[in-house]
Protein backbone atom coordinates (compact mmCIF):
# COMPACT_ATOMS: atom_id res chain seq x y z
CA UNK A 1 0.00 0.00 0.00
CA UNK A 2 1.23 3.41 -1.19
CA UNK A 3 0.63 6.35 1.57
CA UNK A 4 0.22 9.73 0.36
CA UNK A 5 2.47 12.12 1.73
CA UNK A 6 3.04 16.17 1.85
CA UNK A 7 0.77 18.28 0.05
CA UNK A 8 -1.49 15.31 -1.63
CA UNK A 9 -1.93 13.83 2.00
CA UNK A 10 -3.19 17.78 3.24
CA UNK A 11 -5.29 18.62 0.04
CA UNK A 12 -8.04 15.83 -0.94
CA UNK A 13 -10.10 12.82 0.57
CA UNK A 14 -9.30 9.69 -1.10
CA UNK A 15 -11.82 7.73 -2.91
CA UNK A 16 -9.97 4.40 -2.41
CA UNK A 17 -11.50 2.03 0.14
CA UNK A 18 -8.76 1.35 2.96
CA UNK A 19 -9.52 -2.41 3.63
CA UNK A 20 -8.10 -3.94 6.93
CA UNK A 21 -7.85 -7.83 6.81
CA UNK A 22 -7.88 -9.67 10.47
CA UNK A 23 -5.67 -13.03 9.01
CA UNK A 24 -6.38 -14.36 12.80
CA UNK A 25 -10.44 -14.46 12.21
CA UNK A 26 -12.13 -16.84 11.12
CA UNK A 27 -10.25 -19.32 12.55
CA UNK A 28 -7.60 -18.32 11.10
CA UNK A 29 -9.98 -18.20 7.74
CA UNK A 30 -9.91 -14.55 7.15
CA UNK A 31 -7.27 -13.40 4.63
CA UNK A 32 -8.26 -16.68 2.10
CA UNK A 33 -12.11 -15.82 2.34
CA UNK A 34 -11.35 -12.31 1.60
CA UNK A 35 -9.58 -12.55 -1.67
CA UNK A 36 -12.00 -13.47 -3.96
CA UNK A 37 -14.46 -11.42 -2.14
CA UNK A 38 -11.94 -8.24 -3.00
CA UNK A 39 -11.74 -8.88 -6.05
CA UNK A 40 -15.61 -8.85 -6.70
CA UNK A 41 -14.80 -5.28 -5.55
CA UNK A 42 -12.34 -4.16 -7.90
CA UNK A 43 -14.06 -6.33 -10.89
CA UNK A 44 -16.76 -3.61 -10.50
CA UNK A 45 -14.33 -0.63 -10.33
CA UNK A 46 -13.61 0.00 -7.33
CA UNK A 47 -10.53 1.33 -5.82
CA UNK A 48 -9.51 -0.83 -2.83
CA UNK A 49 -6.58 -1.08 -0.77
CA UNK A 50 -5.06 -4.19 1.39
CA UNK A 51 -3.36 -4.49 4.36
CA UNK A 52 -3.39 -7.12 7.18
CA UNK A 53 -3.03 -6.52 10.97
CA UNK A 54 -0.36 -8.61 12.63
CA UNK A 55 -2.19 -8.39 16.49
CA UNK A 56 -4.51 -7.30 18.63
CA UNK A 57 -4.19 -3.51 18.55
CA UNK A 58 -2.79 -3.53 15.23
CA UNK A 59 -5.63 -2.55 13.38
CA UNK A 60 -6.84 0.25 15.15
CA UNK A 61 -3.31 1.93 14.42
CA UNK A 62 -3.31 0.78 10.79
CA UNK A 63 -7.32 2.77 10.68
CA UNK A 64 -5.80 5.69 12.70
CA UNK A 65 -2.60 5.97 10.25
CA UNK A 66 -4.99 5.43 6.80
CA UNK A 67 -7.19 8.69 8.66
CA UNK A 68 -4.66 10.78 8.87
CA UNK A 69 -3.34 10.18 5.06
CA UNK A 70 -6.82 10.93 3.96
CA UNK A 71 -8.63 7.98 3.70
CA UNK A 72 -12.52 7.86 4.84
CA UNK A 73 -13.83 4.85 3.43
CA UNK A 74 -13.15 1.26 5.26
CA UNK A 75 -13.72 -2.01 5.07
CA UNK A 76 -13.52 -3.51 8.09
CA UNK A 77 -12.32 -7.70 6.56
CA UNK A 78 -12.98 -9.91 10.02
CA UNK A 79 -15.75 -9.83 12.75
CA UNK A 80 -16.97 -7.05 15.31
CA UNK A 81 -13.69 -6.80 16.88
CA UNK A 82 -11.62 -6.02 13.76
CA UNK A 83 -14.51 -2.92 13.12
CA UNK A 84 -14.42 -2.02 16.56
CA UNK A 85 -10.66 -1.41 16.48
CA UNK A 86 -11.15 0.41 13.08
CA UNK A 87 -13.81 2.95 14.32
CA UNK A 88 -11.49 2.97 17.79
CA UNK A 89 -8.69 4.22 15.21
CA UNK A 90 -10.19 6.71 13.57
CA UNK A 91 -12.61 8.56 16.43
CA UNK A 92 -10.09 8.44 18.94
CA UNK A 93 -8.03 10.61 16.46
CA UNK A 94 -10.65 12.62 15.07
CA UNK A 95 -13.25 12.83 18.43
CA UNK A 96 -16.94 12.51 17.45
CA UNK A 97 -17.04 15.68 15.30
CA UNK A 98 -14.47 14.42 12.55
CA UNK A 99 -14.12 17.15 9.49
CA UNK A 100 -15.41 14.66 7.02
CA UNK A 101 -17.91 11.62 6.97
CA UNK A 102 -16.13 8.70 7.25
CA UNK A 103 -17.85 5.14 6.07
CA UNK A 104 -17.72 1.53 6.98
CA UNK A 105 -17.92 -1.46 5.40
CA UNK A 106 -18.13 -4.95 6.20
CA UNK A 107 -16.75 -8.41 4.93
CA UNK A 108 -18.16 -10.48 8.09
CA UNK A 109 -15.71 -13.32 8.11
CA UNK A 110 -15.09 -13.91 11.78
CA UNK A 111 -16.38 -15.50 14.45
CA UNK A 112 -18.86 -13.19 15.19
CA UNK A 113 -20.38 -10.46 13.38
CA UNK A 114 -23.39 -9.52 15.36
CA UNK A 115 -23.91 -5.68 14.08
CA UNK A 116 -24.77 -6.80 10.34
CA UNK A 117 -27.75 -8.95 11.32
CA UNK A 118 -29.76 -5.45 12.60
CA UNK A 119 -30.28 -5.08 8.56
CA UNK A 120 -29.58 -8.42 7.17
CA UNK A 121 -30.43 -11.39 9.46
CA UNK A 122 -30.06 -13.86 6.93
CA UNK A 123 -27.45 -12.98 4.19
CA UNK A 124 -25.03 -10.46 5.87
CA UNK A 125 -22.09 -10.81 4.09
CA UNK A 126 -23.88 -10.39 0.32
CA UNK A 127 -25.78 -7.87 1.25
CA UNK A 128 -23.00 -5.78 2.89
CA UNK A 129 -21.18 -6.38 -0.07
CA UNK A 130 -24.20 -4.98 -2.49
CA UNK A 131 -24.24 -2.21 -0.73
CA UNK A 132 -20.47 -1.36 -1.13
CA UNK A 133 -20.63 -1.99 -5.01
CA UNK A 134 -24.22 0.24 -5.15
CA UNK A 135 -22.60 3.08 -2.75
CA UNK A 136 -25.68 2.70 -0.23
CA UNK A 137 -24.89 3.84 3.04
CA UNK A 138 -27.19 4.98 6.28
CA UNK A 139 -25.80 6.65 9.30
CA UNK A 140 -25.86 4.95 12.32
CA UNK A 141 -24.99 6.20 16.02
CA UNK A 142 -22.18 5.64 18.23
CA UNK A 143 -21.80 4.67 22.07
CA UNK A 144 -19.25 6.48 23.80
CA UNK A 145 -17.91 5.32 26.87
CA UNK A 146 -15.70 7.67 29.03
CA UNK A 147 -13.00 6.65 31.41
CA UNK A 148 -10.18 7.17 33.82
CA UNK A 149 -7.93 7.31 30.93
CA UNK A 150 -9.72 8.14 27.98
CA UNK A 151 -13.13 6.96 25.65
CA UNK A 152 -13.98 3.93 24.02
CA UNK A 153 -16.48 4.08 21.13
CA UNK A 154 -18.68 1.43 20.06
CA UNK A 155 -21.17 0.82 17.41
CA UNK A 156 -23.02 -2.32 19.10
CA UNK A 157 -22.98 -2.41 22.47
CA UNK A 158 -21.60 -1.83 26.10
CA UNK A 159 -22.55 -4.69 29.10
CA UNK A 160 -21.41 -5.16 31.99
CA UNK A 161 -22.31 -8.34 34.76
CA UNK A 162 -23.12 -11.57 33.78
CA UNK A 163 -22.58 -10.54 30.17
CA UNK A 164 -19.06 -9.24 30.30
CA UNK A 165 -18.49 -12.71 32.89
CA UNK A 166 -19.64 -14.48 29.92
CA UNK A 167 -17.50 -12.52 27.38
CA UNK A 168 -14.41 -12.97 29.00
CA UNK A 169 -15.07 -16.48 29.71
CA UNK A 170 -15.41 -17.14 26.34
CA UNK A 171 -12.84 -15.10 24.77
CA UNK A 172 -9.93 -17.03 27.10
CA UNK A 173 -11.53 -20.31 26.20
CA UNK A 174 -14.03 -20.90 23.80
CA UNK A 175 -13.58 -18.00 21.14
CA UNK A 176 -12.57 -19.96 18.15
CA UNK A 177 -15.95 -22.17 18.71
CA UNK A 178 -18.37 -19.14 17.33
CA UNK A 179 -21.84 -18.97 18.65
CA UNK A 180 -21.39 -22.41 20.37
CA UNK A 181 -18.46 -20.64 22.36
CA UNK A 182 -20.68 -18.56 23.53
CA UNK A 183 -23.43 -20.63 24.35
CA UNK A 184 -20.47 -22.64 26.27
CA UNK A 185 -19.60 -19.44 28.33
CA UNK A 186 -23.04 -18.85 29.42
CA UNK A 187 -23.49 -22.48 30.90
CA UNK A 188 -19.86 -21.66 32.65
CA UNK A 189 -20.86 -18.56 34.11
CA UNK A 190 -24.03 -19.93 35.24
CA UNK A 191 -22.78 -22.09 37.38
CA UNK A 192 -20.33 -19.62 39.07
CA UNK A 193 -23.29 -16.90 38.79
CA UNK A 194 -22.54 -13.69 40.37
CA UNK A 195 -25.24 -10.96 41.02
CA UNK A 196 -23.81 -7.06 41.59
CA UNK A 197 -24.80 -3.91 41.83
CA UNK A 198 -23.27 -1.17 39.60
CA UNK A 199 -24.66 2.46 40.63
CA UNK A 200 -25.88 4.66 37.78
CA UNK A 201 -28.42 7.31 36.79
CA UNK A 202 -29.42 7.54 33.63
CA UNK A 203 -30.49 11.24 31.76
CA UNK A 204 -32.38 13.16 34.25
CA UNK A 205 -32.90 11.08 37.30
CA UNK A 206 -32.14 12.49 40.68
CA UNK A 207 -31.00 9.09 42.48
CA UNK A 208 -28.63 6.56 41.93
CA UNK A 209 -29.61 3.05 41.40
CA UNK A 210 -27.75 0.77 43.56
CA UNK A 211 -30.10 -2.76 43.22
CA UNK A 212 -28.37 -5.81 42.09
CA UNK A 213 -28.47 -7.25 39.38
CA UNK A 214 -27.61 -10.04 36.92
CA UNK A 215 -26.96 -8.13 34.08
CA UNK A 216 -27.02 -4.18 32.15
CA UNK A 217 -26.40 -3.98 28.97
CA UNK A 218 -26.38 -0.36 26.92
CA UNK A 219 -26.81 -0.96 22.98
CA UNK A 220 -26.92 0.88 19.96
CA UNK A 221 -28.06 -2.77 18.10
CA UNK A 222 -29.89 -5.59 18.79
CA UNK A 223 -27.89 -8.68 18.32
CA UNK A 224 -24.48 -9.97 20.41
CA UNK A 225 -23.04 -13.34 20.47
CA UNK A 226 -24.06 -13.94 16.89
CA UNK A 227 -27.49 -14.41 16.97
CA UNK A 228 -28.77 -13.63 20.51
CA UNK A 229 -31.29 -10.80 20.79
CA UNK A 230 -30.42 -8.86 23.91
CA UNK A 231 -32.32 -5.90 22.81
CA UNK A 232 -35.21 -6.33 20.81
CA UNK A 233 -35.85 -2.65 20.65
CA UNK A 234 -32.80 -1.30 19.77
CA UNK A 235 -32.54 0.83 16.76
CA UNK A 236 -28.98 1.89 15.76
CA UNK A 237 -30.27 4.84 13.67
CA UNK A 238 -32.46 6.47 16.32
CA UNK A 239 -30.43 8.62 18.65
CA UNK A 240 -30.80 6.75 21.91
CA UNK A 241 -28.97 4.04 23.85
CA UNK A 242 -31.59 0.87 24.55
CA UNK A 243 -30.88 0.20 28.41
CA UNK A 244 -31.44 -3.62 29.54
CA UNK A 245 -31.61 -4.33 33.06
CA UNK A 246 -31.90 -7.94 34.36
CA UNK A 247 -32.74 -8.48 38.05
CA UNK A 248 -31.18 -10.93 40.29
CA UNK A 249 -32.80 -13.78 38.88
CA UNK A 250 -31.55 -17.64 40.14
CA UNK A 251 -30.20 -20.46 38.28
CA UNK A 252 -32.84 -22.42 37.62
CA UNK A 253 -34.77 -19.24 36.45
CA UNK A 254 -31.80 -17.88 34.24
CA UNK A 255 -31.29 -21.38 32.42
CA UNK A 256 -35.17 -21.25 31.61
CA UNK A 257 -34.93 -18.41 29.90
CA UNK A 258 -31.81 -18.59 28.25
CA UNK A 259 -33.57 -20.02 24.76
CA UNK A 260 -35.63 -16.99 25.32
CA UNK A 261 -32.77 -14.88 24.91
CA UNK A 262 -32.21 -15.69 20.89
CA UNK A 263 -36.04 -14.30 20.28
CA UNK A 264 -35.91 -11.77 22.47
CA UNK A 265 -39.05 -12.94 24.66
CA UNK A 266 -36.63 -12.56 27.91
CA UNK A 267 -37.42 -8.47 27.56
CA UNK A 268 -41.23 -9.81 28.99
CA UNK A 269 -39.83 -11.37 31.97
CA UNK A 270 -40.82 -9.99 35.54
CA UNK A 271 -37.20 -9.29 36.40
CA UNK A 272 -36.48 -7.66 32.87
CA UNK A 273 -36.69 -3.94 32.01
CA UNK A 274 -35.92 -1.89 29.12
CA UNK A 275 -35.69 2.27 28.45
CA UNK A 276 -34.57 4.05 25.80
CA UNK A 277 -31.70 6.93 26.91
CA UNK A 278 -29.24 9.27 26.24
CA UNK A 279 -26.46 9.33 29.02
CA UNK A 280 -25.66 7.31 31.56
CA UNK A 281 -23.92 8.48 34.82
CA UNK A 282 -21.51 5.77 36.58
CA UNK A 283 -20.33 6.04 40.07
CA UNK A 284 -18.39 2.74 40.94
CA UNK A 285 -15.27 2.79 43.26
CA UNK A 286 -13.12 0.20 41.38
CA UNK A 287 -12.32 -1.14 37.48
CA UNK A 288 -14.79 -3.80 36.45
CA UNK A 289 -14.87 -5.81 33.42
CA UNK A 290 -17.00 -4.44 30.91
CA UNK A 291 -17.54 -6.23 27.21
CA UNK A 292 -17.42 -3.71 24.24
CA UNK A 293 -18.33 -4.83 20.87
CA UNK A 294 -17.88 -8.57 22.01
CA UNK A 295 -14.36 -7.43 23.84
CA UNK A 296 -13.70 -7.35 27.30
CA UNK A 297 -11.73 -4.38 28.89
CA UNK A 298 -11.59 -3.40 33.09
CA UNK A 299 -12.11 0.05 33.41
CA UNK A 300 -12.61 2.60 35.77
CA UNK A 301 -16.21 4.03 34.00
CA UNK A 302 -17.39 6.99 34.09
CA UNK A 303 -20.21 7.79 32.18
CA UNK A 304 -21.76 6.84 28.61
CA UNK A 305 -23.50 8.85 26.11
CA UNK A 306 -24.95 8.44 22.35
CA UNK A 307 -23.36 10.34 19.47
CA UNK A 308 -25.87 10.28 16.67
CA UNK A 309 -25.50 9.27 13.06
CA UNK A 310 -21.82 9.73 13.40
CA UNK A 311 -20.44 6.69 11.03
CA UNK A 312 -21.77 5.66 7.66
CA UNK A 313 -22.28 2.12 7.18
CA UNK A 314 -22.47 0.40 3.82
CA UNK A 315 -25.71 -1.41 4.62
Amino acid sequence: MEIASGEEARSSVREAFFAIVNPAAGGGRSAKLARPTIARLREHGLHVDVIASTAPGHAAALAREAYQQNYRRFIAVGGDGTAHEILNGIFAHAGANARSRVSLGFLPVGTGNSFLRDFAPQNSSEVALQAMLENRTRPVDLLRLTHSKGEVYAFNLLSMGFTADVATRTNRHFKPLGPLGYLLGVFVRVAQLSRRAFALRCDDDKNWDNRRCLFLSFNNSKYTGGTMLIAPHADPSDGLIEFVRWGPIGRLGLLRMLPKLYDGTHIRHSLASRRAVRRVEFNLPNPIDVMIDGEIANLEIRSLDIIPAALDVYI
